[in-house]
């Protein structure tokens, strides 16, 4: 066996954890995504951090922060035993081929068969559906769209919603309408265009407008994750699936963020009336673990794209690989034997009313809270009360949240930025976190209310040398910002 050569980082390096935080960061920094690195070390959020529990954290001084972060890729926590312990049964016992790209496969046959038979639970309509694997949300989108321009050909234009997330690569990037994504990418796909979320007459004028046989596709998320949580008017969801259909249009349901439990139920599309011929879904399946991502799709749809000879017109090299089936098929099997969405909806009432509370004793500080399930969101006022020139007051509304990031994760909760939504915090915590540590985490971000009883003081518990560091950053990588929703 050959030697590894000179600075070769090996294996053991890193499971024996000889490489300390500082190293860590340096190498990131040096090698891998140097600006976002640097703006999270300046705000010390950047780690590492080492897992405790499936549900706790701990950086290199030791300090455990309640995770609540993740972006709703981590359904189960970090490392959660139910699937790791899995894992390790799967790598000794599996016999199975590991990428059965021109054969069949059983794990990939059993996770088709089960989405498919718990969508039609929900929607009878999706029976005989059939499901295309890839490897991350993205993908699925893609693929969603590559479906429907097949089942219209003729048509020119995709439709999705202000203040939508669907991805970032070409396709689903197109479908974002986010300028700081969406940028120095421009030309995009032709053709697409944006309505406001949960306004059904506006989405009605538009397509008489571009006449409804140019449209090839409506593409919605249930409950938009990366726009703040927001949560569409009653009736809306299933008024686009009624407009959609009398018109031949697919609806494609991002379910990406809110499939699976997340928002309480199975599939959040179908809790609110709307029955779509494309349903993509991803971060819960992969457990947290692995990459999976999953389109499911109406047969005659399907086979319009991925019929007879041209069934490899769509493919994807890693998708319906052993291990990432058997991980979404454990997964699946995790979240019905503990009737996972049933907690996300008790629990998600519980915390949602606990926030509640603390906007109502602290409006000064949060000027909206909102969730489903176990999506929260915790919209801040802006940091400087006073009437500010449109750039800058973008840039401020920005760092609200930034520094609102920091002193929660000073204050030991662990949370995600929304960048489609200015102002605005999302806490995504794990659907089997446990009563005691979910009920700890929320008695930590009311203490953190109580000891920044208004926006201002966000501001003003951040030390000045980290403020003047984040403003020299901001004011030397200056970028396209979205018009704020405040």
């Amino acid at each position: 066996m050959s030697a590894l050569p000179p600075g070769f980082i090996s294996t053991r390096d890193v499971l024996e954890e000889r490489l300390s935080g500082a190293d860590v960061r340096r190498l990131e920094l040096k090698y891998g995504n140097e600006e976002l690195l640097y703006g999270l070390d300046v705000l010390g959020l950047a780690g590492p951090f080492s897992r405790v529990t499936p549900w706790e954290l701990e950086d290199e001084r030791g300090v455990r922060r309640i995770n609540a972060s993740g972006y709703a890729a981590t359904p189960f926590g970090e490392m959660p035993p139910a699937i790791t312990e899995f894992m390790h049964e799967f790598l000794r016992k599996n016999r199975a081929m590991g990428l059965p790209q021109q054969s069949t496969g059983p794990w990939r046959a059993a996770l088709q068969a089960n989405l498919v038979g718990l969508l039609a639970r929900e929607l009878p309509s999706h029976a005989d559906s059939q499901v295309f694997f890839c490897s991350s949300g993205t993908e699925a989108i893609e693929g969603a769209l590559k479906f429907a321009k097949a089942w219209r050909p003729k048509a020119k234009y995709q439709i999705s919603f202000a203040s939508g997330y669907h991805g970032k690569t070409l396709g689903s990037l197109s479908l974002t309408p986010n300028p700081e994504y969406q940028d120095i990418f421009r030309p995009l796909i032709p053709g697409a265009l944006t309505s406001p979320y949960g306004d059904l007459d506006a989405l009605t004028r538009l397509i008489r407008r571009v006449g409804a046989d140019n449209v090839t596709c409506v593409v919605v998320e249930p409950i938009q994750g990366e726009g703040g949580v927001n949560i569409p008017p009653a009736g809306f969801l299933r008024g686009v699936g009624e407009l959609c259909r009398r018109h031949g249009i697919p609806v494609i349901a991002d379910e990406i963020q809110t499939g699976l439990g997340r928002t309480g139920h199975w599939f959040e599309s179908a809790a609110q009336g709307l029955d779509a011929d494309i349903i993509t879904l991803a971060k819960p399946l992969g457990g947290g673990m692995t990459a999976v991502g999953a389109t499911i799709v109406r047969a005659p749809i399907y086979k319009k794209m991925l019929g007879g000879l041209s069934s490899k017109r769509h493919s994807n090299t890693f998708g319906g690989g052993a291990l990432a089936m058997a991980v979404g098929l454990k997964s699946l099997e995790y979240l019905i034997e503990n009737d996972l969405p049933a907690r996300s909806a008790t629990l998600g009432a519980e915390g949602l009313a606990r926030l509640q509370a603390v906007q109502k004793r602290f409006p000064n500080l949060l000027e909206a809270v909102r969730g489903q399930g176990m999506l929260f969101a915790l919209q801040f006022r802006p940091m400087v009360g006073v009437p500010l020139p449109g750039a800058l007051k973008e840039l401020v509304f920005e760092a609200t949240a930034i520094l609102a990031l920091r002193e929660l994760h000073q204050g030991g909760v662990m949370a995600n930025l929304s960048l489609s939504s200015k102002r605005t915090v999302r806490l995504t915590a794990a659907l089997d976190m446990p009563q005691d540590v979910f009920t700890t985490m929320f008695d930590r971000v009311e203490a953190f209310a109580q000891t920044h009883p208004s926006a201002r003081h966000l501001l003003t518990s951040t030390p000045p040398q980290v403020t003047a560091r984040l403003a020299a950053f901001a004011a030397s990588k200056p970028k396209q910002r979205t018009p704020s929703d405040g």
